[in-house]
């Protein structure tokens, strides 16, 4: 019973590291490829991420380079990774990979709604992040966090 218990920590704890590594790239690559807007844009988001913990002082324009902001926003966007990934692994411990997989882009898109909705609410700064490059991110993490947890956890 133990075993089965660290297997299912570590596995949803790699899937959520996995996973937030996956989505970014993924964020970055649609930047880059749609909108033409790297740097500045990923500079922007991560000083949004980086309020939350820092406060609104590092919001300001311009978007440049900061690197207290960009370890701040890192550590914070892993933190929640991993924390939505065991929620995750947790609804899915018990499916096959294919349902496992539509949850997890499912689960995905809520929290596309929970970050950048209800977050807004507290943070009004992220509803500048509704658009569907975040979206697709965020189905990225989902799915990606399913498949990873349920390779690992075989």
């Amino acid at each position: 019973m133990a075993a089965q218990s660290s297997k299912f920590w570590s596995a949803a704890l790699y899937a959520g590291v996995a996973a937030s590594i996956f989505s970014t790239v993924a964020q970055i690559l649609l930047w880059w490829v749609c909108w033409d807007a790297l740097p500045s844009i990923l500079y922007r988001d991560a000083r949004f991420a980086a309020a939350i913990i820092l406060g609104p002082e590092v919001l300001p324009p311009p978007a440049t380079l900061d690197w207290l902001v960009l370890l701040v926003a890192t550590w914070l966007h892993f933190g929640l990774s991993i924390i939505y990934a065991l929620v995750l692994s947790r609804l899915i411990y018990r499916l096959d990979l294919k349902i496992s997989l539509i949850i997890g882009v499912l689960y995905g898109l809520v929290l596309f709604i929970l970050n950048v909705y209800g977050f807004a609410i507290i943070f009004p700064w992220f509803v500048e992040t509704r658009d569907w490059i975040t979206l697709t991110a965020h189905g990225v993490f989902g799915i990606s966090a399913a498949a990873v947890y349920k390779m690992l956890s075989r």
